[in-house]
């Protein structure tokens, strides 16, 4: 398996208010045609990150078509689980809805960030999204009653929704949690039962996150690309394989994809986010600075 990249998509640079700087957690939806949107969190002068897109023509993503002005999803009130930040994790088109599932920051702890996941639907067709509750949809519970939560990828087969998210096992100090991917069901996208199973874990005792799940299934066989990291260091991106969907075998040396030698995406590459077009596979992913230099993409080449 070999991505062959293609080069940068967006790059922040102040474009806006709520774009003064990175461009992370590319979430990609299908417009028609070739036309896509893909939704990412930017940061303000604050630091705080907003949700907003860019739309593309996927035959030539690198020629934007439109930036919104202002975030489509905005942070929540004071107090509220997303009142420091908010990104977009994953979106899933249902019954002519648009179920937008984001991640709100809060730094009501001694760590460095709280991160649950909620949920904002939209009933026509992206222009609006309105949070379905104020409270996430995964939260604390004592089975994992960590603040690392957070939902990366959705499969509904069936009708059964099937999630894999972030879970944190522990921290390791105030500003390194250690998590990895597990898995969830729902019938409705909304009441998940969780029952610890871990898709993804460790490959050693010094791994510190492994960290959105993106998934297609294949031939029968359930592929992922994920990131990980070593101890406090940046990301780099690992891949796995299932018959099942529920843990995954590793297989980083076949992931197809490295740092570049110099350049964007030269120190870190990170938050992948594959799908399917027509007869294509593409990843759109992030680089250097958990997306300070922004995101760009690469083709499947097998």
């Amino acid at each position: 398996m070999r991505w062959e990249k293609k080069g940068q998509i967006f790059q922040p640079n102040g474009q806006y208010d709520w774009v003064k700087t990175h461009a992370m957690l590319p979430t990609v939806d299908h417009i028609k045609d070739d036309l896509f949107r893909v939704y990412f969190s930017g940061r303000d002068e604050s630091n705080i990150s907003r949700t907003g897109y860019i739309e593309i023509d996927i035959k030539d993503p690198s020629k934007i078509l439109h930036l919104s002005e202002k975030p489509i999803v905005d942070i929540g009130k004071l107090g509220s689980y997303d009142d420091n930040g908010i990104s977009p994790t994953c979106i899933v088109t249902h019954e002519g809805k648009k179920y937008f599932y984001i991640m709100g920051w809060n730094k009501g702890s001694k760590v460095r960030a709280a991160e649950v996941s909620g949920l904002a639907i939209s009933t026509d067709n992206g222009a609006t999204f309105e949070r379905y509750s104020k409270a996430p949809v995964i939260d604390r519970t004592d089975m994992e009653p960590y603040t690392i939560l957070v939902i990366s990828c959705i499969i509904i087969e069936n009708g059964i929704w099937r999630m894999w998210y972030d879970s944190a096992d522990y921290w390791i100090n105030e500003e390194l949690p250690r998590y990895n991917i597990k898995y969830a069901e729902s019938t409705d996208g909304i009441h998940w039962k969780r029952e610890g199973v871990v898709s993804v874990t460790y490959k050693n005792d010094k791994e510190s996150r492994v960290s959105r799940a993106s998934i297609i299934k294949d031939d029968g066989v359930y592929r992922m690309w994920y990131c990980y990291a070593i101890e406090s260091g940046g990301y780099n991106m690992g891949y796995a394989e299932s018959k099942d969907g529920y843990q995954f075998t590793r297989m980083d040396d076949k992931v197809g994809i490295e740092l570049s030698s110099s350049g964007w995406d030269s120190e870190m590459i990170c938050y992948p986010n594959v799908f399917k077009h027509k007869d294509e596979i593409y990843m759109l992913y992030c680089g250097n600075g958990y997306g300070k230099a922004g995101f760009g993409y690469a083709i499947l080449r097998k």
